[in-house]
């Protein structure tokens, strides 16, 4: 049975893909940041909820290291947590930046640190960062500035992560979704039909190919999850 990490596992996607994977029998640790959120999931045999600052390098480390100890070997890790701002470039200050990257950079780097090392050590293990169109394109991230940004150092993260990898049996992938089929969204663009985007069990099911071993020969890839957005 693999073991899977995936962090921010109570958001629209998080949510999606803890469903997914538990149903096709892999242990979860998932995260959440408040203890309140516990409550978010159904009690599962092969689930275990943890509360982590992913935000905090030293409660990560230590967190990682308390997972490692508890069930040996760590598979793979879904880095899900993440945050979202518009702006362009005459609207995003130095601070909207820090803070897009502290929320989309930074949890995940923490997190990947420690995960790459212990990979290694094993030979083994799918590192899975959650990357953004706008990052990829400019006409998609003109009027989103800091978000772009800060996904854009994701994909140079994956691209270090695999040539240090070469040769062993550890990727790391990033994924790049256009516009997700959630209640916000259809609430804030309600004159879009949301039969374009991407429904979030539809990427869970591509994060769970990924991680399965059925993906092992494909190494350094960025695929583009945008159905017809």
């Amino acid at each position: 049975m693999k073991t899977v990490l995936i962090t921010g596992a109570n958001g629209n996607l998080g949510s999606a893909v803890t469903k997914t994977f538990l149903d096709k029998g892999y242990r979860v640790i998932a995260t959440v940041i408040a203890e309140s959120m516990k409550t978010d999931f159904s009690a599962h045999e092969k689930l275990d909820v943890q509360v982590v600052d992913l935000g905090n390098e030293t409660e990560t480390n230590l967190f990682i290291a308390s997972i490692i100890e508890k069930y040996t070997k760590l598979d793979a890790a879904l880095l899900l947590v993440g945050g979202f701002a518009m702006g362009n470039i005459a609207a995003t200050s130095m601070a909207d930046i820090q803070k897009q990257i502290a929320l989309n950079f930074e949890t995940a780097y923490h997190v990947t640190q420690p995960v790459f090392k212990h990979m290694q050590e094993n030979g083994n293990g799918r590192i899975v960062f959650i990357g953004a169109r706008p990052a990829l394109e400019a006409s998609q991230g003109k009027n989103l500035i800091a978000y772009g940004l800060s996904k854009s150092l994701l994909f140079k993260l994956a691209e270090y992560l695999n040539e240090e990898a070469k040769g062993k049996n550890i990727t790391a992938t990033v994924v790049a979704p256009s516009t997700l089929d959630t209640p916000l969204n259809r609430k804030s663009m309600p004159d879009t039909d949301p039969s374009i985007w991407v429904k979030p069990s539809a990427l869970a099911e591509i994060l769970e190919f990924i991680v399965s071993d059925t993906n092992a020969p494909i190494r350094e890839s960025v695929i583009k999850v945008y159905n017809n957005a």
